[in-house]
């Protein structure tokens, strides 16, 4: 049996306000439970999302790098050195959250990782198609890096709030709850006792009483 809540007197106020305490928890548990199966689906739905851009950005990598190794082959390695020094590329991002079940997410946009081959820097003459291709795979690739960490940081976020939220419904479910219906019924035990105790002193006092009008009336 759960411990009942100490400090609380055996009154029939009482009673009501542990009533009302009870019916409050059980709602608030029943929304918690919701909420937490809520989280849950969209957590996993946000797994997958994690996993789905990790595969995207590990194939655009791969393609990359075999698109380099293969420039490099027919370019030479400082060739395609010296293209890299000219093809140089700050990476801007807008960063922006969303409200999902009430946990805020990221939202982070790349601006302008993809180009054009006139705008990389380099010449045509010079280069084999193969560079061109590792650079659009490679700029495709950084646009999935950076997917990746927007759904890798709402995974984090949203199983951080999971578990807040099933440590909460826990605690309604096995202590909260537990305690206030232990402490009502120990109250009710409680009142029942006295009443059964004042109908006993009245009776006691009925019969001397009683006692008393016959011992004068003899």
């Amino acid at each position: 049996m759960a411990d009942i809540i100490e400090g609380i007197s055996p009154t029939r106020m009482e009673l009501l306000k542990l009533g009302r305490r009870i019916v409050l928890a059980e709602k608030g548990y029943k929304l918690l439970k919701e909420k937490r199966d809520a989280l849950v689906s969209e957590f996993l739905d946000v797994v997958q999302r994690v996993h789905d851009s990790r595969a995207r950005a590990s194939e655009k990598l791969a393609m990359a790098f075999k698109d380099l190794l293969t420039a490099q082959a027919v370019m030479g390695s400082d060739a395609v050195w010296q293209v890299s020094q000219v093809t140089g590329q700050d990476i801007r991002i807008d960063i922006d959250t969303m409200n999902i079940m009430g946990v805020k997410v990221p939202m982070i946009t790349p601006q302008d990782v993809k180009r054009s081959m006139i705008d990389r820097g380099y010449g045509f003459a010079d280069t084999s198609t193969m560079v061109d291709d590792a650079a659009r795979n490679f700029e495709e690739a950084i646009e999935d890096v950076i997917k990746l960490a927007e759904v890798q940081q709402s995974v984090e976020n949203l199983a951080n709030e999971v578990i807040k939220t099933k440590r909460r419904v826990n605690a309604l479910e096995y202590i909260v709850i537990p305690r206030l219906t232990a402490t009502a019924t120990h109250i009710r035990m409680r009142l029942a006792e006295m009443e059964r105790e004042n109908f006993t002193r009245l009776k006691k006092i009925k019969a001397a009483i009683e006692a008393g009008k016959k011992a004068e009336t003899a």
